[in-house]
């Protein structure tokens, strides 16, 4: 038998993220044919998406590493290393990291958000431009791409 798919660490892309993180795309639509995204982010103390819709995939998303407080709707939730989130889509949310690190394992389903990450972020094998950020209006963008509605600013 043999794997549909592999990549080893190299092959794997990683993208500057928004507050200093990173995003490696593990398995994008191309390698799953559509089925499902898989990512992981590295990110530091503060970070925090704004409060945002998706509304053509569901999420979940695993905390390996570190501390997270989690919005769902109007309810806070407390989440810590081995925490597991699943966030059906059209369902606001939100997290910020609380410990100095986060490792974030996150599964999307269908496949496709890679693209918004693709679209804002920054392949961190190119030369990083002096003047990169992911400005709201970048990030809304992309967040447009794929269906996804900011609903509010960070919390």
């Amino acid at each position: 038998m043999t794997i549909p798919y592999l990549a080893q660490r190299a092959q794997q892309q990683t993208l500057e993220w928004i507050d200093g993180g990173l995003f490696t795309v593990l398995l994008d639509s191309q390698a799953t044919e559509g089925q499902l995204t898989v990512g992981r982010f590295d990110v530091p103390k503060g970070e925090a998406p704004p409060f945002h819709t998706h509304t053509r995939e569901d999420e979940v998303f695993l905390l390996l590493e570190g501390e997270a407080l989690v919005w769902v709707g109007d309810e806070r939730h407390e989440l810590s290393k081995g925490g597991v989130v699943y966030l059906p889509r059209n369902i606001p949310h939100g997290y910020r990291i609380t410990s100095d690190r986060a490792d974030l394992l996150v599964i999307a389903t269908p496949a496709g958000m890679e693209e918004m990450f693709r679209h804002a972020g920054r392949d961190i094998t190119a030369p990083r431009p002096d003047n990169f950020e992911i400005t709201k209006d970048k990030l809304a963008e992309a967040a447009a791409l794929r269906g996804n509605i900011i609903v509010g600013p960070p919390r």
